[in-house]
């Protein structure tokens, strides 16, 4: 099964996919569950990371960008999720293809058939079982990442975007939810982290047991 969690900066979702992973490693056993992350998961996506998030870059243009996500996005399918899908494990992936078509897609407003094809080209059609969204509003996610940075977590350039950008992203995460109902799962973000573990969890539960029936 492949799972990915989604979300607007600061929506807690790299937490999420941690306790999430913890959880099931406990419930199957830890050779059995695969945690990574977009853009990341790989030595070479890790690279490509630091290049698309560095402050020193604002000069890179939306294609640049676009094209730079979907490097990484290649290489962690070629060399992660698909190896370790076609072993039987569950991958769970904090971001993925749909936070391309919202932040580039929607949010730079980049020609969404183009993104799409790339995409596909990218991960060779690959998309996910089942897309968590935790969902909080956009001044709450500006809070908190303003919070973390307080606290000397991580400021990337994706972080210095204006609100009308976040807004489009937003609204493209909308559009993508209303597209296919039955793959995402909308998660409350704007509760305490438990809370909204104990959803994540829950919701999983039943659909493995689904599954399995």
């Amino acid at each position: 099964m492949f799972i990915t969690i989604e979300g607007m900066d600061g929506s807690g979702k790299s937490t999420q996919a941690k306790q999430l992973a913890e959880y099931l490693r406990d419930k199957f056993g830890a050779e059995k569950i695969v945690l990574t992350r977009e853009p990341g998961g790989t030595e070479i996506g890790e690279q490509i990371r630091a290049v698309i998030h560095s402050l020193q870059n604002q000069e890179m243009s939306s294609v640049t960008e676009f094209l730079l996500y979907n490097a990484a996005r290649a290489q962690v399918v070629a060399q992660v999720i698909r190896p370790a899908l076609a072993q039987g494990k569950i991958v769970l992936c904090d971001r993925y293809a749909d936070s391309t078509l919202a932040y580039q897609g929607y949010g730079r407003q980049l020609d969404l058939d183009m993104v799409t094809r790339v995409i596909h080209y990218a991960t060779g059609g690959l998309t996910p079982d089942v897309t968590f969204y935790i969902d909080i509003s956009i001044e709450e996610g500006l809070a908190r990442r303003n919070h973390g940075h307080a606290r000397g977590e991580e400021l990337n350039r994706m972080d210095t975007q204006t609100r009308e950008f976040y807004e489009r992203v937003r609204r493209g995460y909308e559009t993508l939810m209303a597209q296919e109902p039955t793959r995402w799962v909308r998660v409350n973000g704007a509760r305490e982290i438990g809370a909204v573990q104990n959803e994540m969890r829950g919701t999983l539960e039943a659909i493995l047991k689904t599954n399995a029936g």
